[in-house]
């Protein structure tokens, strides 16, 4: 394990020379990335600079610093060393930290072809980031920072089933020890340390090098499942070399020994965890597959949508008669709002015929096994009825509870339900809903767990009184028994972090706080705006992630609203509400959040159903009696 170490020791203090040149360079400014090679220092004027890598040694550099024309090479040496095959395989070797040996093999191109693939991703990345941040500008937002600043706690990755790892974490905790690259170190070559978890915070961990102790100053937070994070005893499999910070190299006179103490007993990660995080990261929905998904603008009915693009499980889709690509809408692959070519007409569904009588070139129907499979339902005895009364989350103001009425029963145990006193004459703002859907409660769910039921618009006798209502309906409320009252062991609590899905602007992953759990059913509040953008969300929707998932898939990730955008924001929402209310056409629920969807130039609103097909170890004893 430790043999990384012993080789690397040596290199140090044979290197001495090579750290005495570096120091006749002038100083340059430290917000400058600095390339150290052969002895020189180069910097990348703006960070954007071409690179290259070595074909010989593979040290990665500043192009135009490069040897010949081709700029294949990082020196003269590496040039003419190219065709000597024991040269190729000693230098790999002092590289990794190990003596080269008389029998010296010839070196594979395979190492080569890896670190070009290694690098080209990394800019490809870099290019992804600062297209991502000229969109929307995170304002230097660090989850480490905003976490430690305030002692908060973010969700465990353990409570999204649907989130690369939610399945497979296992025993990573504080404590766990692991190998890392040293950046307190000023050797030429990339060089690593072990380091101790000290907080974790979802897939972000906040990590301390060994032999600090209690030494916080050069603790640094990184996303666990990165490229550069590996179990101990990865340098000595690889021929990694192991080195000490510089802060501390000259603590111990005997650093092999201090690490076989310290790790003894330890935990670390599995040893094949990054392919776990890769296999856990490959999703079978594939750009330019068609599938049905719920129409935007008219709620009651389903358009086809074709995948232009996949991140994260993230699907944006495109509504196949956008010609120029800009009619989208974002959901997750396992959301409830979308479905297989064909689901509509099985069960009865609205459905809007596309002006595109053929498929396009490329374009396939998503195979059906990929969607999200609902609970089978026995609709033969008892079972919902056109006209019960039962309560809703409003699709278009997630932050209420309605009065609601199902409005037609489809096959498959799929209902069409309508809010109270808001329905459009023609039934345009009805919404699909499973029987299973966790986003549909029976009579009395509001009152009995205290939570503030929204009557129908209009409705005079406050308060709200549903015997009452009942009667002066005429009508009657659905069974208790009918509506799915499993609760999983979740895991959330009040007050911690994660990362969600503004539904009402989908395509908006912002940092988010859970602020009340009603059995399985969690307020979400979007840290920087008022309560009145919360959100109920079912305990597992597919539109809750981990701390630090949108830096694990590339996603971008909306910070919390500065105070001066809140409060010029918060006059306007009044005024705005004001005016709204004298005149409704049919979509009222805009109202309350037309605010942040005008500052984040909003395009029409989303709405979310609950994810329906749930594992449970609750009981249904939430639920209020019904009158008779």
């Amino acid at each position: 394990m430790f043999d990384g170490y012993d080789s690397c020791s040596e290199d140090t203090s044979s290197s001495s020379s090579s750290d005495e040149s570096e120091e006749e360079v002038a100083p340059l400014p430290s917000s400058l990335p600095i390339i150290k090679n052969n002895g020189q220092v180069y910097t990348y004027p703006d960070g954007k600079s071409g690179m290259a890598t070595c074909e010989m040694c593979g040290m990665v550099g500043v192009r135009d610093a490069f040897y010949s024309k081709t700029k294949r090479f990082c020196s003269v040496s590496c040039s003419r060393s190219y065709s000597s095959n024991s040269k190729k395989a000693s230098i790999l070797a002092r590289l990794q930290g190990k003596p080269p040996t008389k029998k010296a093999k010839v070196l594979q191109k395979q190492p080569l072809v890896a670190k070009l693939a290694a690098y080209a991703q990394y800019q490809a990345t870099l290019q992804n980031q600062a297209k991502t941040k000229a969109a929307v500008p995170v304002e230097g937002f660090s989850w480490g920072n905003y976490i430690n600043s305030n002692s908060f706690t973010a969700a465990p990755v353990t409570c999204f089933k649907h989130a690369p790892m939610g399945t497979c974490w296992g025993d990573i905790a504080e404590g766990v020890r692991v190998e890392v690259p040293n950046t307190d170190c000023s050797l030429p070559t990339k060089v690593f340390w072990i380091a101790g978890i000290v907080k974790l915070a979802g897939y972000n961990a906040l990590l301390r090098y060994e032999g600090f102790e209690n030494d916080s100053s050069l603790d640094f937070w990184c996303n666990i499942c990165g490229s550069d994070i590996h179990p101990v005893g990865w340098c000595a499999t690889s021929g990694k070399p192991l080195v000490p910070p510089r802060s501390i190299q000259h603590k111990y006179t005997n650093w092999k020994a201090f690490l076989v103490k310290r790790l003894t007993g330890a935990k670390t990660l599995p040893p094949d965890f990054s392919q776990k995080v890769s296999e856990s990261m490959q999703y079978p929905f594939k750009i330019s597959m068609r599938v049905e998904v719920v129409d935007k603008t008219h709620l009651c009915r389903t358009r086809v949508a074709v995948v232009d693009s996949v991140v994260g499980g993230r699907l944006r889709l495109v509504y196949e008669e956008s010609e120029d690509k800009t009619d989208d809408f974002w959901c997750h692959m396992y959301s409830p709002l979308i479905h297989h070519i064909g689901w509509s007409r099985s069960i009865g569904h609205r459905f809007k015929r596309s002006d595109i009588t053929k498929k396009q070139d490329g374009h396939f129907d998503a195979p059906p096994h990929l969607f999200m499979k609902v609970k089978e339902v026995d609709a033969a005895g008892e079972w919902f009825k056109e006209g019960m009364k039962l309560e809703a989350i409003d699709p278009l103001n997630l932050s209420a509870i309605c009065v609601a009425t199902i409005r037609k029963v489809l096959a498959d145990g799929y209902l069409m339900i309508g809010i109270d006193g808001s329905e459009a004459a023609d039934g345009s703002d009805w919404f699909c809903y499973h029987a299973t859907s966790p986003s549909i409660f029976p009579v009395g769910f509001c009152e009995i767990n205290m939570i503030e039921l929204t009557p129908p618009r209009g409705y005079a006798k406050l308060p709200f009184k549903w015997f009452d209502y009942l009667r002066e309906t005429d009508s009657i409320a659905a069974p208790v028994k009918l509506f799915n009252k499993e609760v999983p062991n979740h895991g959330f609590h009040v007050g911690m972090k994660l990362e969600a899905v503004d539904l009402m602007e989908p395509r908006l992953v912002c940092v988010a706080t859970v602020t009340r759990i009603i059995h399985r059913l969690l307020r979400i509040h979007f840290d920087g705006w008022e309560d009145e953008y919360d959100q109920w969300v079912d305990c597992e929707s597919p539109d809750l992630y981990p701390v630090g998932w949108c830096q694990l898939t590339g996603y971008q990730l909306q910070p919390p609203a500065p105070q001066s955008s809140r409060d010029s924001q918060s006059s306007s929402s009044k005024q705005k509400k004001k005016a709204k209310s004298q005149q409704y056409k049919g979509h009222k629920k805009m109202t309350s959040l037309q605010l942040k969807e005008e500052l984040l130039d909003g395009e029409e609103y989303s709405f979310l159903q609950g994810t329906s097909d749930q594992e449970s170890n609750g009981s249904a004893s939430y639920y209020i009696k019904q009158e008779p």
